[in-house]
């Protein structure tokens, strides 16, 4: 791990949250009610390779957990991460996701001491289609910020079905998505902050369903604010300085 990353002002912990390794960030100033950011990272990265995001995120005053997905960091990484493998187990990995963030959320909260009422979610590719989900399942957190990833599960997942093999195990993975869906879910996320920003040119997750998603969505929305989509042009699966400085700002306004 480089440690380049040092300030007189971000403490940075690496903690295991039960059998979830993650980095902690957090100002050096604030000890309690804090601002608390969880964020996930895509397919075949790791929490180390969104340690500049939240180094940046715990500059501007908001505590930050990057916890490592299950396949993933120090988490019986794959030796490779192909398109078959993830066929196989990027919506298991999702899934696991979403079933351990109450965990990280009680810890954050009783350990660590964040703010119950200001716990935001962020991530990147496949860790936007976590955050999607955990935020569409958790009506407590507050906002949501989606980098690259998609809140319309059941359109991207057309790119797997015709592809794969299914078994009983991923017949029953598909279930769970298909239920789980937070564009079927929309419901649950009215007048809820989210924000949305995407490459146009994105070849790893295409904008079409998240594009169909914000269409669907925004009309729900009383107040109008609470819901933004921002298109890149000619941008492909990538974050850039713009799509951090719109996060910090929508984390500042909502968090």
């Amino acid at each position: 791990m480089r440690n380049y990353l040092k300030s007189d002002f971000i403490l940075e912990e690496r903690i295991n949250i039960g059998e979830i390794p993650a980095i902690l960030f957090r100002p050096r100033d604030k000890q309690e009610n804090i601002p608390t950011i969880i964020f996930y990272h895509g397919w075949s990265s790791s929490k180390e390779s969104q340690r500049i995001r939240g180094f940046i995120l715990a500059s501007v005053g908001f505590q930050v957990i990057l916890p490592d997905a299950i396949y993933h960091g120090e988490r019986e990484p794959l030796k490779e991460y192909s398109f078959e493998e993830a066929r196989r187990l990027f919506w298991k990995v999702i899934l696991n996701n979403m079933e351990e963030a109450p965990r990280i959320i009680e810890e954050a909260v009783n350990k660590y001491s964040a703010d119950p009422e200001r716990i935001g979610l962020i991530g990147h590719s496949m860790g936007g289609f976590t955050a999607a989900g955990i935020f569409t399942h958790n009506p407590h957190v507050k906002t949501l910020v989606v980098l690259n990833g998609s809140c319309n599960w059941e359109d991207f997942n057309g790119d797997f079905k015709d592809t794969v093999e299914m078994d009983e195990e991923l017949e029953e993975i598909g279930n769970k998505v298909r239920t789980l869906d937070p564009m079927k879910n929309i419901d649950r996320l009215k007048d809820r902050p989210i924000l949305l920003l995407h490459g146009e040119k994105d070849s790893s997750v295409p904008i079409r369903g998240q594009k169909i998603f914000y269409e669907k969505i925004k009309y729900s929305y009383e107040y109008k604010d609470r819901i933004k989509f921002i298109e890149y042009p000619n941008l492909n699966h990538y974050v850039t300085t713009n799509m951090m400085e719109e996060t910090i700002e929508w984390f500042y306004k909502y968090l």
